[in-house]
């Protein structure tokens, strides 16, 4: 039974990954069915992000009210109805509307779903899961590659991952009593320090979220990572060809490498996660990802660029599910439901506005700035990594010697 329950989370977070990719596989062929600018695409971008924000800032209220399974019942059905509604839509102003409904679906079970495993697995299952996402963002586009390539189109493409969406409820609805039976017999993942645990589980109940010190910082550092992240899909093809003078076709490959790197890294990470622990790996993969921006950016030979590409992959594997994990250590069981959904919401923010201002200051000046900008984000999530390290050392310490402790002000109040 636990089996597969754990297939049922897994198969989730696959399907949670295929529409994220779609839109830009197979813009260029919607676009002219539609007779709109092919800029177009980030509005409807935009108007995707910011229903999966909303909806990631509302998590942490709609899991007081329903259950994990149930929200992803639900998300994954409003999902599933989104994309059939791209198979019939007649003109952009559904699509903006559909958009939308794409984007409420996603937030609030992407942060449920992390919420859950963070709360009650061990951190190997939170890098593995995120991989399984990358599965995903991959099958779709391949799947939409396929209808595109032959007799049929976009259309097509669109409704077969409905289809695919539609089996998942199904499934979800037919294993929703086990959902309801493994959350009453599973307990909550006791992390490294277990009496710190204990006490922000008690104390974290009279503190509202964004007073707890150290907030501010870790959604400063999911804002950044995101911005990195997406920033490098999106822009570095145009650097290499532009700077580096590759083919287009060749770039395109590079960065396909660069995605690999990040996918292998948290398949990597889920088996060192047994003998590291999480803020370990988070300052590792930072110092990788560092290494690797440095070799992208100087005027070595090609090959180096390469390397650069795929360390800055690689490092950022295992960063993005290692801070998930650590919500609740960091601050309480009872805070990280709604903490959660603010991380997400922040990832998602960097995700949609970092790459575009990058693009603008480009624009202005040149894309050589795309390495610097880059390690500059890395080096800022080091720095607030490393800052939340010290906070969680001192709050062990004094939280140990103090029956009163006040997260907001890191101090003792007895």
């Amino acid at each position: 039974m636990a089996t597969l329950f754990l297939v049922m989370i897994y198969l989730s977070f696959i399907t949670l990954g295929l529409p994220d990719s779609l839109l830009g596989a197979a813009w260029p062929t919607m676009h002219k069915d539609f007779d709109t600018s092919l800029s177009f695409a980030g509005v409807l971008s935009i108007t995707i992000a910011y229903g999966t924000i909303m909806s990631s800032l509302a998590s942490g209220t709609i899991l007081k009210r329903l259950a994990t399974g149930q929200i992803t019942l639900l998300s994954c059905l409003l999902t599933a109805f989104a994309l059939l509604g791209f198979y019939y839509a007649p003109s952009m102003i559904w699509l903006i509307v559909l958009a939308l409904l794409l984007g409420l679906g996603a937030g609030s079970v992407d942060s449920a779903l992390n919420h859950y495993v963070a709360k009650h697995y061990k951190a190997h299952h939170m890098s593995w899961l995120h991989c399984f996402w990358g599965v995903g963002a991959t099958l779709g586009p391949i799947i939409m590659a396929a209808f595109m390539s032959g007799q049929q189109g976009w259309r097509e493409g669109y409704v077969t991952i409905a289809f695919i969406q539609f089996a998942m409820v199904v499934l979800l609805f037919i294993t929703l009593p086990l959902w309801k039976r493994m959350t009453s017999h599973q307990t909550t993942v006791i992390h490294e320090d277990k009496e710190l645990q204990n006490n922000l589980d008690h104390i974290s109940l009279i503190e509202k979220p964004m007073q707890l010190k150290g907030v501010k910082i870790t959604l400063i550092t999911f804002l950044f990572y995101s911005g990195a992240e997406s920033s490098v899909i999106l822009w570095g093809s145009t650097y290499l060809v532009t700077i580096k003078e590759l083919e287009a076709v060749v770039a395109a490959q590079w960065i396909s490498m660069y995605y690999g790197g990040m996918t292998i890294g948290r398949f990597i990470t889920g088996f060192v996660t047994y003998k590291v622990s999480n803020h370990m790996l988070i300052r590792s993969g930072l110092i990788i990802a560092l290494v690797g921006a440095l070799l992208f950016m100087l005027p070595l030979p090609i090959i180096c660029s390469f390397i650069g590409l795929m360390l800055i992959g690689l490092g950022f594997g295992p960063i993005y599910p290692c801070m998930l994990h650590d919500t609740p250590k960091r601050f309480g069981n009872d805070q990280s439901q709604k903490l959660m959904g603010y991380q997400m919401a922040a990832a998602y923010t960097g995700n949609t506005l970092l790459p575009p201002v990058l693009g603008w200051i480009a624009a202005q000046t040149s894309i050589i700035i795309l390495p610097f900008v880059v390690a500059s984000y890395i080096i800022i999530m080091l720095l607030g990594s490393e800052r939340m390290n010290r906070i969680l050392k001192m709050r062990i310490t004094d939280v140990s010697t103090c029956k009163h402790y006040s997260l907001k002000s890191e101090k003792c109040t007895q």
